[in-house]
C-alpha cells in the first residue's frame, strides 16, 4: 500500500493510490453539494409526512394534509359534467334564434358542434361542410329540404331515404334506363337544363335543341323541379338554375343523372344522437354559412 503524502502543487493530501505515476488527491466533497443533498433529503421527508407517499401493501401512507389526487380528479369531472349538463339543457330547450344571439352559447356550439360534425357528418360532407361529388355542400344556400333551423333539425332527425318511419323520401326517375325518354330526348333535356344556368354556359346546343328540351322538361320534370326549374323543398327536388350541382353540371354527368336517376341517402340521427346534440349540429351547420 502506498503511503499518504502531500501534493506539492495543491497542498492536499493524497489517498495513497497511484496509477502510472498519477496520484489520487484526497479531495473532500464540496460543502455546497452537501448542503443541497441535505436540503433535498429534508424536503423529501417533509413531503413524505405531508402528502401520500409510501405504498403499504393494498394501501399507502395518506399524509397529514389528506391530499387525494383521485378524489380531486373525480370532483373535477363531476364539476365539468354539471357545467355541461347546464348548457346542454339550455341548448336543448332554447329556440335557435335566441341561442344564435347568445355569444357564449354559440362559442360552445362551435366547439362541440365541430367535434360532432367531424365524428358523424364529415365523412360525407367534408370537414368544412363543403360537400363533394354526390354530397351537397352545407355552406351555400342551395338546400334540398330547406335551410332554416327547423328544416335542418327535421332532416337530421328523420334522415333522407332512411329507415326512419318518417324519413324524407325522394327519388329521381331513371328516364333512360326505364325507357321513359329516348337518347335524343335526353340530349335535348341536357341542353335545356344547361341553358338554365349562367349565360353562355352551353355553347354546343342549338335553339331548336333547347326548345325541344324545354318541352320535355315541362312534360317530365316540372312536376318535381317546378315550371321555372327552381326546385321544390317539399319534395327535395333541387334548383336547376343556381349552378350548384351535387353530382355535376357538365353534359356527361347530366346525361348520366337523367338516364339512370338519382336517390341520395342520409341516415336518421334520432336515437344515435340526443335531442341536444342534434340541436347543436343544427346550429353548427347554420354557422357554416357565416364563414
Amino acid at each position: 500500500m502506498a503511503l499518504e503524502e502531500r501534493d506539492p502543487v495543491t497542498g492536499r493530501m493524497t489517498t495513497g493510490h497511484e496509477w502510472n505515476g498519477i496520484k489520487e488527491l484526497d479531495t473532500p466533497v464540496p460543502k455546497v453539494v452537501i448542503f443541497f443533498l441535505s436540503l433535498a433529503s429534508l424536503i423529501a421527508v417533509i413531503y413524505w409526512v405531508l402528502l401520500p407517499a409510501w405504498p403499504l401493501g393494498t394501501t399507502y401512507t395518506k399524509g397529514i394534509l389528506g391530499v387525494d389526487q383521485r378524489a380531486t380528479v373525480k370532483q373535477r369531472l363531476e364539476d365539468a359534467q354539471a357545467e355541461r349538463s347546464a348548457w346542454m339543457q339550455q341548448i336543448e330547450q332554447g329556440d335557435a334564434e335566441s341561442i344564435r344571439a347568445d355569444p357564449n352559447l354559440m362559442r360552445i356550439v362551435r366547439e362541440s358542434g365541430r367535434t360532432l360534425f367531424g365524428d358523424n357528418c364529415a365523412v360525407c360532407h367534408g370537414i368544412e361542410g363543403t360537400g363533394g361529388k354526390g354530397y351537397p355542400s352545407l355552406t351555400d344556400e342551395a338546400w334540398l329540404w330547406g335551410g332554416d333551423a327547423e328544416s335542418i333539425a327535421e332532416t337530421l332527425r328523420v334522415g333522407i331515404n332512411a329507415a326512419h318511419d318518417e324519413t324524407r323520401a325522394s327519388q329521381m326517375l331513371a328516364f333512360g334506363k326505364d325507357e321513359l325518354l329516348t337518347r335524343s330526348e335526353i340530349g335535348d333535356l341536357v341542353s335545356y337544363v344547361r341553358s338554365l344556368g349562367k349565360p353562355g354556359v352551353d355553347d354546343r346546343s342549338s335553339a331548336e335543341e333547347i326548345a325541344r328540351g324545354e318541352e320535355a322538361f315541362i312534360e317530365n320534370c316540372a312536376s318535381c323541379h317546378g315550371d321555372s326549374a327552381e326546385g321544390d323543398i317539399e319534395q327535395g327536388a333541387p334548383n336547376l338554375t343556381d349552378n350548384e350541382w351535387i353530382y355535376g353540371g357538365d353534359r356527361r354527368t347530366l346525361h348520366t343523372t337523367i338516364y339512370s336517376g338519382r336517390q341520395g341517402q342520409m341516415p336518421s340521427w334520432q336515437g344515435r344522437l340526443s335531442d341536444a346534440e342534434r340541436q347543436i349540429l343544427t346550429l353548427y351547420i347554420l354557422s357554416l354559412q357565416e364563414k
